[in-house]
């Protein structure tokens, strides 16, 4: 549900999804390490893809979403999302959801905040509504439960 505060500061809500992280592929460093502070970052940074999948819920966009983060942990702490995903809408409708942004964490806590730049896009006639919108993605991922929240607001 959408706040009074969130749509006058942020636009209309267009989606929100609780999706779990189903995989994940580690390159020499494990992710709940560095978000704990057990292991430091590696001075190259490191990367993750984390794979994820859950429903989508909205007056305006239903469906289930499937993608992957490709995860940079920069070596200065800084998370950067480069996420690819499809939302299957729930008449069998395919939306390509592209989207960058940041992941702000704090050491030793397993949830971390998320901002989200997304850009949409569908041929399908039903959906095309989608294309030109530019939209801001605010959510949370919380490690410990697998699971990642996102709101999605017309800018």
């Amino acid at each position: 549900m959408q706040t009074i505060a969130e749509s006058a500061v942020l636009g209309d809500l267009l989606y929100e999804y609780t999706v779990g992280i189903t995989a994940m592929t580690e390159y020499g460093v494990s992710l709940g390490d560095l978000m704990s502070g057990a292991a430091p970052i590696p001075p190259g940074g490191a990367r993750f893809d984390v794979w994820f999948e859950g429903p989508v819920e909205s007056a305006k966009l239903s469906g289930v979403a499937k993608g992957v983060d490709y995860l940079y942990v920069r070596a200065d702490g800084q998370m950067d999302l480069h996420i690819h995903a499809t939302i299957e809408a729930s008449n069998g409708d395919r939306i390509s959801l592209d989207a960058d942004g940041t992941c702000m964490a704090t050491p030793g806590n397993p949830v971390a905040e998320l901002r989200e730049n997304v850009r949409l896009f569908s041929s399908h006639a039903t959906y095309a509504w989608v294309n030109p919108l530019q939209i801001w993605g605010i959510g949370t991922v919380d490690l410990a439960a697998g699971k990642v929240h996102i709101k999605g607001f017309a800018a």
